[in-house]
């Protein structure tokens, strides 16, 4: 790991990668359309009406986040384009798309840029944050909630396409791959802040990859036997996460309305992964989830195996074996967690120099800083604030910060 002074740099191997990205999402789309037609097309116009309900719920929430976003940017970094144009876009639902064929176009021009580098760097940079988190949203909106029901569908028929068995394993490493992507992005808001190596990136992914498994294992065996009261289910644990993310006093957005679409957003996260919002310390908010979590997948576990019918007993017999391992795997992810934040943490690094990195999982130390370079009209204010968030702040940071907001205020 080495320290960093200043974002990432956006380079030709960045501007591949966003746009692999971007051909990714596209495809998403459209496969999420094909495999609706699929269950339409072989006699299943419910699950058929519930894949294209998903897909939609998840592409409204999304756009109205980002066309939110867009109108509380400062004037100078929303996209030359006409605002009755860019309103459009998000109800036709092309708005995280049109985002990310504009990072595109900045990414380009960045690449080869000449002159006010540097400028070009932190607008990139302020496009990038926004992109990490809508695609988050979408992720924990539609990803997860699809890979449930195609687990739930490949149980229900007993049989598994090859197109769903890579579907369901592109899926599950869709969701590590945003969380870890997630992450990176608010590091970048750090100033002296260690990059994750590849052993700390390679764990943050796995934990997160076994944490949920058994998530969507347990959630698809509950469907199998009562497809109902899975309706029932979440809705109240999703009214219990979304009690829970309210009293923490989460302040995301620009004003108390959508702050609410926030907050139910991140309910839904909160329904398959953990995803912190408040200050200080997360160790006990971690214990407190992590338990409730391991709590209701067992019992959603030992649901199937004392409801199912006698004649599915032989019929999904290989499933005792499997729901016999997600145990362990959870405590595994658990374990990884535990030996990242221990051992492969970049303040494992930074303490062994006599400082003191962000904290976001146990407390303690000094705090940490904000890049003091940063222009207040350049900062994403709502990365900013996640940040502030996910690690502590040093008092010379939490200056910084409030100044950074005043200025933006003002500027607005």
């Amino acid at each position: 790991m080495s320290p960093r002074t200043a974002p990432p740099r956006f380079g030709p191997l960045q501007l591949v990668l966003a746009a692999a990205g971007t051909a990714a999402a596209t495809l998403d789309v459209f496969m999420d359309g094909w495999v609706a037609a699929q269950y339409a097309r072989h006699g299943h116009p419910g699950w058929a009406a519930l894949s294209l309900a998903l897909l939609a719920a998840a592409s409204a929430a999304a756009q109205t986040c980002s066309w939110l976003w867009l109108r509380s940017d400062p004037p100078a970094l929303r996209p030359a384009v006409p605002v009755l144009l860019l309103a459009a876009l998000h109800l036709l639902q092309l708005g995280f798309f049109f985002r990310c064929l504009y990072a595109l176009k900045v990414g380009w021009r960045v690449c080869w840029a000449r002159a006010e580098e540097e400028d070009e760097q932190r607008h990139m940079a302020f496009i990038s944050h926004d992109i990490s988190m809508l695609r988050l949203f979408e992720t924990f909106l539609e990803n997860t909630p699809q890979l449930t029901l195609l687990l739930y569908i490949v149980l229900r028929t007993n049989k598994a396409e090859i197109s769903q068995g890579l579907g369901m394993v592109t899926a599950f490493l869709c969701v590590s791959w945003s969380l870890l992507d997630y992450h990176q992005s608010l590091r970048s808001f750090l100033q002296d802040k260690y990059e994750l190596s590849w052993s700390s990136s390679i764990v943050y992914f796995l934990w997160n990859l076994f944490l949920i498994c058994p998530r969507i294992l347990a959630l698809a065996l509950f469907a199998l036997l009562w497809p109902y009261g899975m309706a029932v289910h979440f809705s109240l644990v999703w009214l219990a996460m979304f009690l829970w993310v309210s009293l923490q006093g989460t302040d995301f957005m620009e004003s108390p309305g959508p702050e609410q679409l926030y907050r139910a957003v991140v309910a839904v996260i909160l329904y398959f992964s953990w995803f912190n919002v408040a200050q200080g310390s997360t160790l006990h908010r971690s214990l407190i989830y992590h338990g409730f979590m391991l709590v209701d997948s067992t019992l959603l576990g030992l649901a199937w195996l004392w409801g199912r019918a006698p004649e599915e007993e032989e019929e999904h017999s290989y499933l005792i074996p499997v729901l016999s391992a997600a145990l362990p795997c959870y405590l595994l992810g658990l374990g990884l967690r535990v030996t990242y934040y221990k051992w492969l943490h970049p303040n494992v690094r930074v303490r062994q120099e006599g400082r003191y990195d962000e904290v976001d999982a146990n407390g303690g130390g000094d705090g940490v800083e904000f890049r003091s370079f940063l222009e207040p009209d350049l900062v994403n204010r709502r990365m900013q604030w996640l940040a502030q968030s996910h690690f502590s702040l040093s008092q010379p940071a939490q200056q910084h910060f409030l100044n950074g907001d005043a200025a933006v205020e003002s500027a607005v």
